[in-house]
């Protein structure tokens, strides 16, 4: 019988940039099979021991210790592991408007969701570092740090390696002002127009490269942006529904609720009850 650990992270963090839903550990049974399935969220596995193989799109790929791979949301995969010396492996499910673009810099999609570890050790130690984690009262910030020590491992691991010092592309360019100027006037009525004209861009040209990079307009990642930002407020419960909004740039509470329900699928009271 397979032997499989399974941690959820507690809910609270929900509406991050990039946040970790889950992790887990299986070693598991001879021809033990998931699939053919999809999930909603990015899944990275990592391969500790023995084989197995994963099929995705019209591929197949045979993979061993030391070796990974990614499920991306709503793509068709299945994977097995080897009769004979099947896989032990662990994984970690997380998602957030940063996650496609980390994936993007590790060249991990559909067409290569596979990957050698460029640091072993550092990706053996993962999930004992992350349930180590979870037992402290600090464990919810830990364990962010390690998702975000994943995202470099997988970088790290990429056929072709970032240069330190390389000058960004523009369009990387134009992308992380864009990016820098909001986290600086969320908490000011500021306009699309405004950070378009802040980089020096058309605000349509502008949309399209957000819309290339993760795959949401420029609008709506501001938008998600600000709702983020108010979800961590809300945790704060000195602070009302009220001052959250004009936390996040809306001087109206209602027009707030609604964009934050839009987003969310909640309202900001509804936020704080299910928290």
């Amino acid at each position: 019988m397979s032997r499989i650990e399974m941690n959820v992270v507690p809910a609270g963090w929900t509406q991050m940039e990039l946040m970790l839903l889950f992790f887990g550990w299986e070693a598991c049974d001879p021809a033990h099979y998931w699939g053919p399935g999809v999930r909603d969220s990015y899944i990275v596995h990592y391969i500790h021991e023995g084989r197995g193989t994963v099929y995705m799109g019209d591929q197949e790929y045979k993979l061993s210790e030391g070796q990974g791979f990614v499920i991306l949301p709503d793509t068709l995969i299945h994977y097995e592991a080897d009769p004979q010396e099947p896989w032990t492996y662990s994984w970690f499910g997380f998602k957030g408007i940063q996650a496609k673009a980390f994936m993007q810099r590790a060249q991990l999609s559909a067409e290569r969701p596979v990957y050698d570890a460029h640091d072993t050790s550092a990706m053996e130690r993962l999930y004992t570092e992350m349930v180590q984690a979870s037992t402290r009262s600090e464990g919810d910030v830990l364990n962010q740090s390690l998702l975000y020590r994943l995202m470099a491992e997988l970088i790290s691991s990429s056929p072709v390696k970032e240069v330190i010092g390389q000058l960004l592309s523009n369009k990387e360019t134009y992308i992380r002002q864009a990016v820098q100027f909001m986290e600086n006037r969320y908490s000011q009525r500021t306009s699309i127009l405004d950070i378009a004209q802040a980089v020096g861009l058309d605000r349509t040209y502008l949309s399209g490269l957000f819309k290339e990079r993760y795959g949401m307009s420029l609008q709506s990642f501001f938008l998600e942006y600000r709702m983020n930002r108010a979800a961590e407020l809300l945790q704060n419960p000195g602070l009302s529904v009220s001052e959250v909004a004009h936390s996040v740039g809306y001087t109206d509470p209602l027009l707030f609720s609604k964009m934050f329900k839009r987003v969310t699928g909640v309202s900001p009271k509804g936020s704080r009850i299910r928290d």
